[in-house]
């Protein structure tokens, strides 16, 4: 990915934590000779060496799997909020441009099954349910159902070997425009606009 300077994020715990936060991120790689992508969530973990990985899964059906040989490498996209901005918030004369944050992540996948599987299901499912009035859990499924449904699935881990990091939040400008950009992304105040606001200010703490 391509990141000027001034917009990269080397700070691998933020980039951890944003990955965390962001998890339902777009696989890319080569199947069959051509691109393939799947969104889905892929869950930061780590292995039992203490490297990072991805872990996910996606459907039997889906033909991006039958190139999930060892060591072949794929591409994992994590997008952050983003939004608009215009030019006319600043005090000179410049072109509109567009903030944002987004994180790559390029690793060795390989296909996972038995306990790492489940451990991977259920950590998924712990995750996500954690808020839910009646959470919902591997253990008190079915044999029956989980065995099922699991025979139509993938799942995968995912080495890490290079993250790559961009936050575009006009670390560019002077103070001044750089507070007033902030103030009309809180005036326009739509969800995006305000979570890029609110990034653009830690940024300057």
């Amino acid at each position: 990915m391509y990141i000027p300077k001034h917009f990269r994020n080397e700070n691998i715990d933020q980039v951890r934590e944003f990955i965390k936060a962001n998890s339902f991120g777009i696989l890319v790689s080569q199947t069959e000779g051509n691109l393939f992508a799947t969104h889905i969530p892929l869950e930061l973990d780590q292995n039992e060496a203490g490297k990072d990985i991805l872990c996910g899964h996606i459907s039997k059906a889906n033909p991006q799997w039958r190139n999930f040989k060892s060591e072949t490498e794929v591409l994992a996209i994590f997008s952050g909020s983003h939004t608009y901005i215009s030019s006319s918030w600043y005090d000179h004369e410049n072109v509109p441009t567009w903030n944002y944050m987004a994180v790559h992540v390029r690793g060795k996948i390989q296909i996972i099954e038995g306990e790492k599987l489940m451990l991977a299901l259920k950590k998924l499912v712990d995750k996500y349910e954690s808020a839910s009035e009646n959470p919902v859990s591997i253990e008190k499924m079915s044999s029956k159902m989980l065995e099922k449904e699991i025979k139509g699935i993938i799942a995968f881990e995912i080495e890490i070997e290079k993250i790559e990091a961009a936050y575009k939040l006009s670390q560019n400008r002077d103070a001044k425009n750089h507070e007033n950009i902030i103030k009309e992304l809180e005036k326009r105040g739509d969800e995006n606009s305000l979570k890029v606001a609110e990034q653009m200010g830690k940024g300057r703490k």
